[in-house]
């Protein structure tokens, strides 16, 4: 069977839920063979088995903390020398499209980043993409050498589905550029305790229509009942309401959940460009000529302050 490689995602042994998707979709293309990397990547070995991997390459330096990205290039282009894939699949971060980028220059091949989707076919994998703010929806597939394909969080649904996982040790030559860049330092990010926003299942993000810093306590609580990431529109961080790590649109991140509470937001098509791949969308605004309510599945006329504070009592009621 042909075999299929997946860039593991993990801290320190743990891995992120986007690699457990990605072997979900690489058992539709062929047999996953995952590739961890770092401190740790031997402890991935239990977790990737129980979802498909057949077998786990791994090696662990201290190049992958203290560099950038290129020393994971390196590993990957030596993998995909030892396994001859029909593709490789990587997490759609900012880090995995730069490693997807610099991985396909090298092996001569074609890129295709935030796939949503992903099929087998006799010509190569096919992959589904939402393109122009979601307003199309592409099919596509790499013409020339390995395709290298970043796939969106939440494309899909995990599915376990026990392998071997068999440990195999990943032999890797660092290149004179894998040095070039050297990691000096790095500040914890204050933990909320609350989902990764572009992991979750579940968004909650706040506007404009908020009105202030002090206010998206709101929002918060929402998401919080939910169990829910926070999110905020670019409006909102410019005016220095919530961080800019929490922007949802073309210049912040893009997120593909479940459900995607908009609060408070106009629905301007730079913020749409970043949230309309979400499965269900719901909106609260009290402007009914509101832009959002183009793409909601439901949406709500009425302001937030009445309406979002309701529904959260109502869920931690239901809760209870």
């Amino acid at each position: 069977m042909a075999e299929v490689l997946v860039y593991v995602d993990h801290a320190d042994g743990a891995v992120r839920k986007p690699t457990l998707e990605l072997l979900t979709l690489a058992r539709r293309l062929g047999e996953p063979v995952a590739v961890a990397l770092g401190a740790g990547a031997a402890d991935t070995a239990a977790a990737l088995a129980e979802h498909g991997a057949a077998r786990v390459l791994t090696h662990e330096a201290a190049e992958y903390a203290d560099y950038l990205v290129v020393p994971k290039v390196d590993a990957l282009q030596a993998a995909a020398a030892q396994v001859s894939p029909v593709a490789v699949l990587v997490p759609s971060s900012a880090e995995g499209k730069e490693i997807a980028a610099r991985l396909a220059l090298r092996l001569g091949s074609g890129v295709i980043t935030d796939a949503v989707d992903l099929e087998a076919s006799e010509a190569g994998p096919v992959a589904t993409q939402s393109a122009f703010a979601a307003a199309y929806t592409t099919r596509s597939r790499v013409s020339r050498g390995t395709p290298v394909i970043t796939v969106k969080p939440n494309s899909v649904a995990v599915e376990a589905a026990p392998a071997a996982g068999a440990v195999e040790a990943l032999s890797v030559t660092f290149s004179a550029q894998a040095t070039g860049t050297k990691v000096t330092g790095r500040t914890p990010r204050e933990s909320t305790g609350r989902p990764e926003l572009t992991e979750a299942a579940i968004v909650v993000s706040g506007g404009r229509g908020v009105g202030g810093a002090e206010s998206f306590a709101v929002i918060e609580a929402l998401a919080d009942s939910l169990g829910a990431a926070v999110g905020a529109s670019r409006a909102a961080v410019d005016a220095g309401w919530y961080p800019h790590t929490s922007q949802v649109g073309q210049t912040g991140k893009s997120v593909s959940p479940q459900l995607y509470i908009a609060s408070g937001i106009s629905g301007a098509i730079q913020h749409r460009a970043g949230m309309q791949t979400s499965k269900t969308i719901v909106a609260v605004n009290k402007d009914a000529e509101a832009p959002i309510f183009d793409l909601v599945d439901y949406g709500v006329v009425g302001d937030l302050f009445d309406v979002v504070p309701q529904l959260t009592e109502e869920i931690n009621t239901r809760k209870d």
